[in-house]
């Protein structure tokens, strides 16, 4: 065998050879060694891989780096060197063997849409144990449990395009081993879970659609880390955007005022009358209520969803089930914590030394108006997040569908920027849709605090908004709303991604 440039030393590709792998894919093993020591020193560190993975068109996850070199490293030198990167790949590939063959319901040698769509909803582990791999068993049987991921025929045959390499609309062992053996997705459940939503970007409103978790994500700590995770995220990025988030609020209330109706005068007017700090009324209690309301939608979508299977344990819902349960655990969270809205809503719009705190505006309110002040504005708050909850699931399904549509002939791993991307796109568009209706509710929640002004129903509220500013008055201060959008959404993100990695939250 003739060496190439670049090439590990032949006594070591002689010691590959002897863990006896045919020559063939030993030659492919040390192509592919080649191609990832960047520098040619003969041994491959995390960056190589990156930088490896990243020209062969497979995006980072996680940590997938660094788990394969800490899988192949046997001296703990943080490196492979062509040894260990031979007996890794061939552990990978014994690993690939056994995940084809668990796909390959009807032991023809080939996987079709069919056993990809079942793939999906459960995983059998009778070719397991007819195959002989006791000692495997419960390892497998701990990664193979139910994944509960309803996919169509259409979606499962984008799936394997991306992977039928002869246009056979099958998959054989070879088109399955070389698409996995550098691919940061495992196995095929990796694959749909990238298009669950589990990018958690904080746009300053919590109406989305909880996210699907696995029963083994639950019961590993999992979900929660992961919602920690989001909290934070939305902490900060509230707190970036907090500014804009209260010139909303104020051109929602003020906005038919001639002399307050624009972005850059309300800016000025809430400067000059509280100073600079003032941008930042109502974020305490703002982010204050973003754990609370996420834990009870959580916890409230597993209970529904319970319900609507009959009681079963694990399971996904299908987009129309998950708008009615979204909607519904939405509805509890918001009814539970809805006080602290009206809160901070007084708090944003309050002027200087009107309220101590938090708990001075909770002592007035309620001393002023009565416990039923708490929740003005209920009702069409309650109703916007059905259009909100709808339109945002519908927006996203199509956007990732025309991605697949276009795009599944090289893989079906979106990337990051294209989840967030289609993520903000219908969280903006669910949010145009309600806007009304929170405009409404923001107007009623304020409507005490404004001196003579009449305590309106909504439809009353309504119909003097469209009579006296016109049907755009419907959507005063979207312009800031927009304008908070992208900040809001890198900075979650960013920080979402970090508190990931200190939490240690990796999809396993």
């Amino acid at each position: 065998m003739t060496a190439k440039i670049g090439f590990p030393p032949l006594w070591s590709r002689a010691r590959c050879l002897d863990s006896g792998v045919d020559p063939e894919r030993e030659q492919r093993w040390a192509e592919l060694f080649d191609e990832l020591d960047l520098n040619k020193d003969g041994r491959i560190d995390v960056s190589e891989l990156r930088a490896g993975l990243a020209a062969r068109g497979l995006l980072s996850r996680g940590s997938v780096e660094e788990k394969i070199v800490r899988a192949g490293d046997r001296n703990a030198d943080g490196q492979l060197d062509f040894e260990e990167f031979c007996q890794y790949l061939h552990s990978h590939e014994r690993r690939l063997r056994l995940m084809f063959r668990s796909l390959d319901r009807n032991n023809d040698g080939l996987i079709d849409v069919g056993e990809i769509q079942h793939s999906l909803h459960a995983v059998d582990m009778s070719p397991w144990e007819a195959a002989g791999w006791p000692r495997c068993r419960g390892e497998i049987q701990h990664s193979l449990h139910t994944v509960g991921i309803d996919v169509t025929l259409e979606e499962a045959a984008r799936i394997l395009l991306s992977m039928d390499k002869d246009g056979t609309m099958t998959i054989d062992w070879m088109e399955w081993r070389d698409h996995f053996l550098l691919n940061p997705l495992h196995n095929i459940e990796d694959i749909a879970h990238y298009w669950k939503r589990s990018v958690m970007l904080d746009i300053g409103e919590q109406l989305t659609v909880p996210d699907e978790f696995s029963e083994k994500e639950k019961k590993s700590g999992f979900v929660w880390r992961q919602l920690m995770a989001g909290a934070m995220a939305g902490s900060v990025s509230r707190t970036g955007t907090a500014p804009l988030d209260r010139l909303k609020v104020f051109l929602q209330v003020h906005g038919s005022k001639s002399d307050k109706g624009n972005v850059l005068s309300g800016l000025r007017a809430m400067v000059k009358e509280g100073g600079l700090r003032s941008l930042w009324r109502g974020n305490g209690i703002n982010v204050l209520k973003i754990a609370p309301e996420t834990a009870i939608k959580f916890l409230a979508y597993e209970q529904i969803k319970r319900v609507m299977r009959g009681g079963a344990e694990g399971g996904t819902l299908k987009l129309q089930e998950r708008f009615v349960a979204g909607s519904l655990a939405g509805a509890t969270a918001q009814t539970v914590i809805y006080p602290m809205e009206v809160l901070k809503t007084r708090l944003t719009l309050r002027k200087t030394g009107q309220y101590s705190g938090v708990a001075d505006c909770a002592k007035q309110i309620l001393q002023k108006e009565g416990v039923k002040a708490f929740y003005k504005g209920y009702v069409p708050n309650m109703l916007g997040i059905i259009p909100y909850a709808g339109i945002d699931l519908a927006v996203y399904e199509t956007l990732k569908n025309a991605w697949l549509q276009n795009h599944s002939d090289g893989s079906v791993d979106p990337g990051v920027m294209v989840l967030v991307g289609c993520g903000t796109i219908s969280s903006t568009c669910g949010q145009l849709a309600s806007y009304p209706l929170a405009l409404i509710r923001t107007r009623m929640q304020a409507q005490a605090s404004m001196k003579g002004a009449p305590q309106l129903s909504m439809f009353a509220l309504f119909r003097t908004i469209v009579t006296e500013e016109g049907p755009m008055g419907l959507y005063r201060g979207i312009a800031p709303n927009f304008l908070k959008v992208i900040p809001a959404v890198s900075i979650s993100y960013v920080v979402y991604e970090n508190m990931r990695k200190v939490l240690g939250v990796v999809r396993t």
